[in-house]
């Protein structure tokens, strides 16, 4: 595996971004990985070198990046009332759809200048807060995104000027997204509501509920792993991607 850590210029400042892709065999499909609210860490990393296994060239950028270098948090961010949980709760409440498109644009930019990057089209899936972004990103760039996944995503169908429901219309490539059936951020009743406004759409791809499931099921580290849940998320993702990346 070959893997490093680097600044992708953006219009907002420099985005570092854990970039990894197998050794042999060069160049693969990009697939951009987008973090969950508890930011960067070695779990996301590793789920990054897993995917890259299997042929991909994975960028996992730290979406947090506009407040600073410092937007690492320690193990307690998932602890109800923690500092670092307040601390990160300033940094997410203040995310928004529009510079996140604005960073997926800078990462279009330079796979396009990676040799070891093999097309144009790309994937692109994102867990909890970012499964709108993975979403709005195959919305805002339908010739880029070929293929995007959204895994427990938070409120996909809103009020907001933004939702991603609204521009379920513009999407060109092939969506999936996963729900738990236990999470207050996406409750069933929205659930059965994105179905129907998906179908509604003409959307190309399916919505799959995970029964018994709750919110973070796909995290090894986390309380709700559900181990066979897991892997038939990675299962969904990768069949995803060679479907529509090979």
């Amino acid at each position: 595996m070959i893997e490093q850590t680097l600044d992708i210029a953006t219009a907002d400042g420099a985005m570092e971004t854990f970039v990894c892709r197998p050794e042999r065999a060069a160049p693969f499909p990009a697939v951009f990985l987008l973090m969950d609210a508890p930011g960067i860490r070695e779990e996301l990393r590793d789920m990054a070198r897993r995917l890259a296994t299997v042929g991909y060239y994975v960028l996992l950028p730290n979406l947090y990046y506009r407040a600073g270098r410092d937007t690492i948090f320690g193990p307690s961010v998932l602890e109800q009332g923690s500092a670092e949980r307040d601390r990160m709760r300033t940094v997410r409440t203040k995310m928004t759809i529009p510079p996140v498109m604005k960073d997926v644009a800078a990462m279009l930019d330079f796979i396009d200048r990676q040799s070891e990057v093999k097309q144009r089209q790309v994937g692109c899936h994102g867990y909890c807060m970012s499964g709108p972004y993975a979403l709005a990103a195959a919305a805002r760039y339908p010739e880029r995104v070929a293929a995007a996944a959204s895994f427990y995503g938070t409120w996909l169908v809103s009020d907001a000027e933004e939702s991603p429901h609204l521009s379920l219309g513009k999407v060109k490539g092939e969506l999936y997204i996963a729900c738990a059936d236990h999470d207050e951020l996406a409750p069933l009743p929205m659930v059965d509501e994105l179905r129907t406004l998906f179908q509604r759409a003409g959307s190309p791809g399916e919505i799959e509920l995970y029964p018994g499931v709750h919110h973070g099921f796909a995290f090894p580290q986390r309380w709700c792993y559900d181990k066979p849940a897991a892997e038939r998320h990675w299962e969904r993702l990768i069949a995803l991607y060679r479907r529509r990346l090979s």
